[in-house]
């Protein structure tokens, strides 16, 4: 049975109600599937527009690319 669990939901920069959410899946895709980071963006603070679903694996992967990416916006 997929839960999903909210870890963390903040404002989403640039939007007057958009928030970012992050939420561990577990079970996502069915009985006995790996738990997930999922990330989603609610422009309007509710209805979620965007989802990406993050294999735990790949979270450092992430992290470091998301770090490249800030620095080269300095």
């Amino acid at each position: 049975m997929t839960i999903v669990t909210k870890l963390k939901e903040f404002d989403l920069a640039g939007t007057k109600k958009g928030k970012i959410t992050v939420s561990n899946v577990t079970e996502p895709y069915g009985k006995d599937t790996a738990d997930i980071l999922s990330i989603g963006i609610a422009l309007n603070g509710e209805d979620v527009q965007w989802k990406a679903h993050i294999p735990y694996e790949n979270i450092d992967e992430l992290i470091s690319a998301l770090q490249e990416a800030k620095a080269s916006k300095k």
